[in-house]
């Protein structure tokens, strides 16, 4: 009798594992055979240090070609968009997006593919921009399987709230296959906020890639930096309610191939938000230096000077730092298994 086993989170860390020299992401791609999976030895390792004995890490090894999915998470780590805008009568300013909600096959580790529900095509959805007192509107179309709604961190009429029951007399709450809906709201408060579906069940729709990141700036804006979007994510790949694939902006890896390059001295602002369904907690630490953490985005003056901040689900931080000396420096999720699987990645700071 042949037994299949599941592509689970402990065979995944075993595999990275137990072979020194062959990539930890050729090795989870193999780990999609049955037969693979079977001689998965059960001990595991956590490989933090690309080029040790235990790190599966080798070179040649790459990352999922953004070709594939038609998304790039060096490119989201930059791209913010303000959507389209005029200004109204009074010099009040509106902004208009369009988001469409499509089924769509993504691959997060070179091999690997989840059957993604996505924003616009892309996991994670566009990061909408606007600044505290815009009026904002969100054309929404369902063009997906399952009948879904947008949810906005922030303050907002019930009606606009992307909540399954509520706002249907305007024709909101949950959006069928094939209907649309228009969400408008006031850009409050400026902080740091994502925008997730809040369809049932609610945890399943979020996971399969349901959401983005929302962002809006004080009237008097930051300081001018490099500014840098993180979502941490991970992926349950065979629906076992257990993550077996951790990332930053969904590909596993990417960053320790894709290393963010950043200048010496110069100020860099990094949007982070932790998505991950499935786990209570995630984590952010930087090597060889410190940073100033503003929670939410709501306070302009930080509340912590630190190298790690601890996230909840749905949690986010604006963190502030600048790289004194040049050189290759980790940043990673200090729970060493979420690393081991794909969170983990590189800044090279540069003249």
């Amino acid at each position: 009798m042949i037994v299949r086993r599941s592509f689970t989170r402990r065979r995944a860390l075993g595999a990275a594992a137990a072979v020194a020299g062959s990539g930890v992401a050729a090795r989870l791609s193999q780990l999609s055979s049955p037969a693979a999976e079977a001689a998965a030895p059960a001990h595991h390792h956590h490989p933090l240090v690309p080029g040790s004995s235990h790190s599966g890490f080798a070179h040649g090894s790459t990352t999922v070609d953004p070709a594939v999915n038609g998304f790039d998470p060096s490119a989201i780590m930059r791209d913010f968009d303000w959507g389209k805008t005029r200004r109204l009568a009074g010099g009040r300013v509106l902004r208009e997006w369009e988001l469409v909600a499509t089924d769509k096959e993504i691959e997060i580790v070179p091999g690997v593919k989840f059957s993604a529900w996505t924003y616009n095509g892309r996991v994670p959805g566009p990061t909408l921009r606007a600044r505290e007192g815009d009026l904002l509107r969100i054309h929404f179309a369902n063009a997906g399987t399952h009948p879904h709604t947008i949810h906005f961190h922030g303050i907002h009429p019930a009606v606009m709230d992307g909540t399954p029951g509520i706002g249907e007399e305007i024709g909101g709450g949950l959006i069928d296959v094939g209907e649309k809906f228009t969400y408008e709201f006031d850009a409050q408060p400026f902080g740091l906020h994502l925008y997730h579906c809040h369809a049932s069940p609610l945890a399943g729709h979020i996971a399969k890639g349901l959401y983005g990141m929302f962002i809006v700036d004080p009237p008097q804006g930051r300081p001018h930096a490099d500014e840098l979007v993180m979502v941490q994510n991970a992926f349950d790949t065979n629906f076992n309610d257990d993550n077996e694939v951790y990332a930053v902006n969904t590909v596993a890896f990417h960053f320790m191939y894709r290393p963010v390059r950043v200048k010496r001295g110069e100020l860099v602002r990094i949007y982070l938000v932790n998505i991950v369904e499935l786990d209570p907690i995630n984590s952010f630490h930087i090597h060889g230096n410190f940073f100033h953490r503003f929670p939410t985005g709501t306070l302009l003056s930080p509340t912590e000077y630190t190298d790690t901040v601890i996230q909840g689900q749905g949690q986010r931080d604006v963190l502030e730092l600048r790289f004194p000396h040049t050189g290759k420096y980790m940043f990673h999720a200090h729970k060493s298994e979420f690393a081991a699987l794909g969170w983990m990645g590189f800044f090279e700071v540069v003249e």
